[in-house]
């Protein structure tokens, strides 16, 4: 489970570079963000945020795809298409926790994880190795929140679906919660396995 190191890289696919249609895929996920936090908490026209979140889901899972079939892998891709998940499982329970659709200690919960897993990136970092790699657990858990999200927000509208997509939201929310918490407990095990295991590089190689 342990990060692909700085020397081992070259086994790795090429860098296909910045340019590539994942990572704009990736870069619309984020731009999508605050366009979600207006619409839900502006004018809240919850129709229009739905459409983001659900264009957002599609696009997550689209780029991982892309990227396969394209042979478009990049360095920067492995960071975008993290920070795209973490910014969506942050903004969006806020949104939801202002707008009384969610209580604040879901909201509390994700930051915790959220924090301790930004912490952990500093044992990679002092030692040249890459972000850990996105578990398919990890996968799971963050595609179970993504379509809970949209879920409740279908379920405080308008329609005659409204109380069964709510009781499906909640459904999809506390199982993602739940693997959420478990591969963070996962992923900060397996930064501490590599604080032990592999030794911190010196100042010199540090700054190359």
């Amino acid at each position: 489970m342990l990060s692909v190191a700085a020397e081992d890289r070259d086994a790795a696919p090429a860098d296909a570079g910045l340019w590539t249609v994942p990572n704009a895929l990736s870069v619309l996920r984020i731009i999508g963000v605050p366009v979600f936090l207006f619409l839900v908490l502006g004018p809240q026209a919850d129709g229009w945020a739905l459409a983001v979140i659900m264009v957002s889901g599609g696009t997550d899972w689209l780029d991982g795809k892309l990227a396969r079939w394209l042979g478009q892998y990049s360095e920067i891709g492995r960071l975008l298409d993290p920070m795209a998940d973490r910014l969506y499982m942050v903004a969006v329970p806020i949104a939801f926790a202002v707008r009384g659709i969610v209580p604040w200690w879901i909201v509390a919960v994700l930051l915790i994880r959220e924090a301790v897993l930004a912490a952990t990136l500093l044992i990679y970092r002092r030692r040249r190795l890459g972000p850990p790699e996105v578990t398919y657990l990890g996968k799971a858990a963050t595609f179970a929140l993504m379509l809970a999200m949209p879920a409740l927000l279908a379920g405080v509208m308008d329609w005659s679906g409204q109380a069964a997509l709510h009781a499906i939201g909640w459904g999809l929310l506390i199982w993602g919660l739940g693997l959420y918490l478990w591969t963070g407990v996962l992923y900060t095990a397996q930064a501490v396995l590599t604080a032990v295991r592999v030794p911190v590089a010196d100042s010199q190689d540090r700054r190359r």
